[in-house]
């Protein structure tokens, strides 16, 4: 190998050259920068890299007679750099995101919040203020309606099993409906019921009230401190992240629960009977396929 290369300076040049191919296969963009001691060879990543971050490798002065190769983390440059933020939003776009032909107001403009995607055709929010109140209701309206889009089927499941274990009449109508003002049937639910609920909402909103007048650091909309869990994220960008997969899930669910009321109301049955493979066992709708399958 020596004889086909000629001396060794040149036999440690062809396998650095040769080192420096497989990054560039794998999608990383090599740049060179030399001086007196040292040879250092970076790697940046390209749009198609796989990698997750930077690396650097440096390769020790020539005369050394042992060639040293080491890899270490960069961490000089900072992460969005690498990974701009892809959240969806309003801020600084004159048009509205959701509505393309239309005009975004100065105040959707400068904001932002999770989920701001231009939508206010109405133009009702006119200021900051009125922004952060409209968001306190949408964000209220949103976690009651993720609740309610699993208690409604929840409950035309459980509903008769429930009764029967605390010898109580059912709920549910002849069509197993969930009382609902089209549904009717919202006499059969107990007083002392719609009076814990009121109560709960009520202390909960008054929470929420006092808290957003305060004006403590760091609270945004909706933001009454409840984690429990411990799952709201410490970083920036998850926090942004989660925020974002709230709002989004809850309109979702606004959207979800309308259509269970009318859904219900035109066809006169249990939003349960309308699916019934995704509120039974596994077991039994692989069954129900089977039976297809072979008749």
């Amino acid at each position: 190998e020596t004889r086909a290369y000629g001396d060794k300076s040149n036999m440690k040049s062809f396998s650095l050259a040769m080192l420096m191919t497989l990054p560039t296969a794998l999608g990383f963009q090599p740049t060179i920068s030399t001086s007196a001691t040292v040879r250092k060879v970076s790697f940046s990543t390209s749009p198609l890299a796989m990698a997750s971050s930077p690396t650097e490798f440096q390769k020790d002065d020539y005369s050394n007679s042992t060639t040293s190769l080491s890899m270490t983390s960069t961490t000089e440059f900072q992460d969005e750099e690498y990974y701009p933020n892809r959240l969806p939003t309003q801020k600084g776009k004159k048009m509205s995101e959701s509505i393309p032909f239309l005009g975004c107001s100065r105040v959707l403009q400068e904001s932002d919040l999770a989920g701001n995607v231009g939508f206010d055709p109405l133009g009702l929010a006119k200021n900051k203020e009125q922004l952060w109140e409209y968001r306190e209701a949408e964000v209220k309206h949103a976690r009651l309606a993720m609740l309610a889009a699993i208690g409604w089927p929840v409950s035309e499941v459980m509903d008769r099993s429930i009764a029967d274990f605390f010898s109580v009449p059912a709920l549910l109508d002849e069509g197993d409906r969930v009382p609902s003002v089209l549904n009717g049937g919202m006499g059969k639910i107990p007083v002392e019921f719609w009076g814990f609920c009121l109560g709960m909402s009520a202390a909960i909103d008054m929470y929420g009230v006092t808290k957003a007048r305060r004006g403590d650091e760091g609270y945004f909309p909706g933001n009454l401190g409840f984690d429990p869990l411990g799952l709201y994220p410490i970083d920036k960008e998850g926090q942004d992240r989660m925020k974002l997969a709230e709002i989004k899930h809850g309109r979702t669910a606004m959207v979800g629960v309308l259509g269970y009321v009318f859904e219900e109301y035109k066809t006169h049955l249990a939003v349960v009977d309308e699916t019934p493979f995704l509120f039974q066992p596994i077991t039994e709708t692989v069954e129900e396929v089977i039976e297809i399958v072979v008749n």
